[in-house]
């Protein structure tokens, strides 16, 4: 996983939700662990990106920042995120969404990081 300020394109800059109603005693330690996770020292094509490769990837313009990717993805995925992670996939970068809906179940979401757009969305 990816500190979620590294995602937003700004340092220091942290990720700052909402949770709904019962399931904010559940998102906001998922997203803390999201935050203080470890990170790979290096990207690969296949595996979680470095925090510097993705920053360098925002910086140039590559992929949106994660605030840009909430921004264009709220309301449109079926519950509310419990964690991101961001990856390189094929050669190309793919944000991973924790999703929980108001009944409790999981859910994946994946997210063009380069486009916004939702690929697909697969329950847990």
């Amino acid at each position: 996983m990816i500190h979620v300020s590294v995602l937003s394109g700004r340092l220091g800059h942290s990720l700052q939700m909402q949770p709904a109603s019962f399931l904010g005693f559940l998102a906001v330690p998922l997203l803390v662990g999201v935050a203080l996770a470890s990170v790979p020292a290096a990207a690969s094509d296949h595996g979680k990106g470095a925090p510097e490769a993705v920053r360098r990837a925002v910086e140039a313009g590559e992929i949106k920042s994660l605030a840009d990717i909430l921004a264009s993805v709220r309301g449109k995925l079926p519950g509310e995120v419990a964690g991101v992670e961001i990856e390189r996939q094929r050669g190309r970068w793919v944000y991973e969404f924790r999703l929980v809906d108001d009944k409790g179940r999981l859910y994946d979401a994946y997210v063009d990081a380069r486009s916004g757009e939702i690929e697909r969305i697969k329950e847990k």
